[in-house]
């Protein structure tokens, strides 16, 4: 890990802080696109309207299932596209305004329904929602892997966007919070959880479209306009995956993605029903204005960890930065244990915080990381292939993320956990929860270690790259 501190940015290397911001604000449309409706699916179809965890873990897997055809199909095409707005904007604006209009559809599900009913909308709902995301994510992604060719600038753009990332963030805590307030509350005084699902993707799926425009408006596709139109050969649609896999370095970086993905996205689920079960004894909207304010602390204390990992990063190089990642992770998990307590129940604050200070830390350090990758690969292939690794980055990630999310429903069963109890959970049910939240991180952090370890890409080396890059083809 013996990396050094990366060189000075030339001024001809510099993003326009305004274009940082906007590129970081199309984390609103990622997370909200992406991880929304695993966060709020539970609540609603699971406390709510009572369909099995089960049956929701299966739906959220279903899903993935298309992110494997749609991910790779409009990576590739973004590749492939010429156009007078670049190759990226047109598919971020059209995806933008189609997601903003079709999130509230998630929802649009009535009492009464079978639990099969249930399930077969979550899964035809999600799935039609997922491939209109994909429309804006992937070009997106890809956008941000091309806005410069330099090492440190470049984890100057992923901080930006790492450090934005946490207002969404903020959001889908404040979901369970807004969907039992007062004001949806049925005949009975009872929250109307479904209802009040269907009027905060309402207002998020209006967020999303105004993103989408400025992002449209105010990034510039740098490589496209001073390389790509110049490039004849086209990406071909199996070099999404099968080439893109080929590469040693992006690999390790999968697997780091991979391990910490699996592992930490069991947190959002088991967390939900530490709070409201084990340390708000069964209160649901207790429990869920709690979340929001757990939500507040991991934005601000996301933030630090943001700052903090880009610090290390500029001066100590990114493979360090991600060592400490790991290494802090395990600590923060392990205190999980004993900061989720009835006993102090404000001290789940500090958990949700620590766990986003280390989470903001690795996405940051993970996204600087790709385009280093993307220019190992175009000293060997010739291409910018931007969009094929975003997309098999993308996929690999949320396939991680999502079997996670999925096995949250049958740990949770495994507990022997009846949301219908409530508080009467029974004997051994919250223990194990428990148990699931802090040990499944720790193992996960441990694998990412190793993909880590093998990943050799110096700021060395990366500079030897650019300079061979740019005598081949000239600078961008």
């Amino acid at each position: 890990m013996a990396d050094s501190p990366a060189p000075r940015v030339a001024p001809q290397d510099r993003i326009p802080v305004k274009q940082k911001v906007a590129y970081g604000l199309g984390t609103v449309n990622d997370m909200w696109g992406n991880w929304l409706y695993p966060t709020m699916v539970w609540p609603v179809f699971n406390i709510f309207l009572h369909v099995s965890p089960s049956l929701v873990s299966t739906a959220l897997l279903i899903n993935r299932l298309v992110d494997a055809v749609s991910d790779p199909f409009f990576g590739w095409i973004s590749d492939n596209t010429r156009s007078r707005w670049g190759r990226r904007r047109p598919f971020i604006l059209i995806g933008s305004i189609l997601a903003g209009l079709c999130l509230p559809m998630l929802f649009w599900v009535q009492p009464g329904w079978s639990e099969q009913a249930y399930f077969w909308y979550m899964v035809i709902s999600s799935g039609v929602f997922l491939t209109i995301v994909s429309c804006f994510n992937m070009p997106y992604q890809s956008l941000g892997n091309e806005m410069t060719p330099s090492y440190h600038e470049r984890t100057s753009l992923f901080t930006y966007k790492g450090a934005i990332q946490k207002l969404p963030e903020v959001a889908m805590f404040f979901a369970a919070a807004f969907m039992t307030l007062k004001i949806f509350n049925d005949a009975s005084g009872e929250p109307d959880i479904l209802r009040g699902a269907r009027t905060y993707t309402m207002i998020l799926g209006v967020i999303m479209i105004i993103v989408g425009i400025i992002i449209f408006c105010v990034v510039k596709e740098r490589y496209y306009e001073r390389l790509v139109v110049k490039q004849v050969a086209r990406t071909k649609l199996t070099e999404t995956l099968w080439q893109c896999l080929k590469v040693q370095p992006f690999r390790a970086l999968l697997a780091m993605s991979l391990a910490y993905g699996l592992s930490t996205s069991m947190l959002g689920s088991l967390g939900y029903y530490l709070t409201v079960f084990y340390v708000c004894g069964g209160d649901v909207a207790l429990g869920s204005k709690w979340n929001f304010f757990m939500g507040l602390a991991s934005m601000g204390i996301g933030v630090l960890g943001v700052a903090f990992f880009s610090w290390i990063a500029r001066n100590y190089g990114k493979r360090r930065s991600m060592a400490c990642v790991l290494s802090m992770g395990v600590f923060v998990f392990l205190g999980s244990w004993f900061l989720y307590t009835p006993e102090v129940v404000w001290l789940q604050i500090f958990a949700a915080g620590s766990i986003s200070f280390i989470a903001g830390g690795f996405w940051m350090t993970y996204s600087a990381l790709m385009p280093d990758v993307i220019d190992f690969d175009e000293l060997s292939s010739g291409k910018r292939r931007e969009g094929a690794f975003s997309a098999c980055g993308t996929w690999i990630m949320k396939l991680g993320l999502a079997l996670g999310i999925g096995a949250a429903g049958f740990a949770l069963e495994s507990t022997g956990f009846d949301a219908q109890l409530g508080a009467e959970q029974l004997p051994g049910a919250l223990t194990g929860i428990r148990l699931w939240f802090m040990l499944v991180p720790i193992s996960g952090l441990m694998f990412a270690m190793v993909g880590l370890w093998r990943f050799r890409l110096t700021p060395e080396r990366l500079a030897e790259i650019r300079t061979e890059l740019e005598a081949r083809r000239g600078e961008v």
